[in-house]
C-alpha cells in the first residue's frame, strides 16, 4: 500500500507517517485480525534509488531547460555544440546505461543537490532519490546553438520544519525568498525551492560537461585544488 499526500511547504515525511500510522491503526480496529509488520515497507521509498520513484516521481517533479547560444558555448564554456551533444550521448546515456543506472544518466547532480540540500535545512539522506536527474542535450535554431534539459522527478525539499530551522539554513531560505509558509498559496515556496535546485543542476550539467569536452577537467581540479593551495597552509612560530 502506497500512501500519497499533500503537506504544503514541509517535506512531509514524518507528516505521513503520522498520518499513516493512525490509518493503520483504524483499520487494525476494524480488522483485528490483521497483523501490522511496520509504518513503512520501503515502497514509498525513502532514501533509495527505485524505480518507482524514478517513473511515478516523489516529492517535486521539476523540469528545467534553457538555450545556450553558440557564442556563448565557445567563448564562455571553451567547446563546441557538437562536442557537448555527442559527449552527452555516449557519457550520460550510454555510459550510465552501460552502468546498469537507475535515474543517474547525468554527469554529477547529486553535488549540487547534497550543497542546496545542507545549505538549506533539507534531509542530506534523501538527496539519492532527489539526485534522480536525465540530462538530456539537443542542437537548437538549425543546430548552431544548445538546447540543454534536466528532468528531475522525486525533489524532495520544504521550507519548514526540521533543519530549516537552524538559524544559517533559514538565512540561506530567507536569502532564496522562500523561507517559511506561503500563506496565500500553501506549497508554492517549497515548489520554488525544488525548481531553484532544478536551476542549480542545470548549470552544474553544463559546467562540467564543458569542461570534460574541453578536457579541462584534470587541469582546474590539479590548480585549484584546495589541498595544494599556499593560502591555506598554516604555520606557527614557537
Amino acid at each position: 500500500m502506497r500512501f500519497c499526500c499533500s503537506t504544503g511547504d514541509a517535506m512531509g515525511m514524518n507528516m505521513v507517517s503520522k498520518g499513516v500510522q493512525n490509518v493503520l491503526d483504524f483499520l487494525q480496529k476494524e480488522f483485528p485480525d490483521m497483523d501490522v509488520i511496520s509504518v513503512s515497507g520501503n515502497f514509498c521509498a525513502d532514501k533509495k534509488p527505485t524505480a518507482v520513484n524514478w517513473i511515478e516521481g516523489r516529492g517535486k517533479s521539476v523540469v528545467c531547460e534553457a538555450v545556450i547560444t553558440e557564442a556563448v558555448v565557445s567563448k564562455v564554456l571553451k567547446t563546441t555544440v557538437p562536442a557537448l551533444l555527442e559527449l552527452n550521448m555516449l557519457k550520460n546515456l550510454t555510459g550510465s546505461a552501460l552502468a546498469g543506472s537507475m535515474g543517474g544518466f547525468n554527469a554529477h547532480a547529486s553535488n549540487i543537490v547534497s550543497a542546496v540540500f545542507i545549505a538549506t535545512g533539507q534531509d542530506p539522506a534523501q538527496n539519492i532519490e532527489s539526485s534522480h536527474c536525465i540530462t538530456m542535450m539537443e542542437a537548437s535554431n538549425g543546430g548552431k546553438d544548445l538546447h540543454v534539459s534536466v528532468t528531475m522527478p522525486c525533489i524532495e525539499v520544504g521550507t519548514v520544519g526540521g533543519g530549516t530551522q537552524l538559524a544559517s539554513q533559514a538565512a540561506c531560505l530567507n536569502m532564496l525568498g522562500v523561507k517559511g509558509t506561503n500563506v496565500q498559496s500553501p506549497g508554492a515556496n517549497a515548489q520554488r525551492l525544488a525548481r531553484i535546485v532544478g536551476g542549480a543542476v542545470l548549470a552544474g550539467e553544463l559546467s562540467l560537461m564543458s569542461a570534460l569536452a574541453a578536457g579541462q577537467l584534470v587541469k582546474s581540479h590539479m590548480k585549484y585544488n584546495r589541498s595544494s593551495n599556499k593560502e591555506n597552509k598554516t604555520t606557527a612560530t614557537i
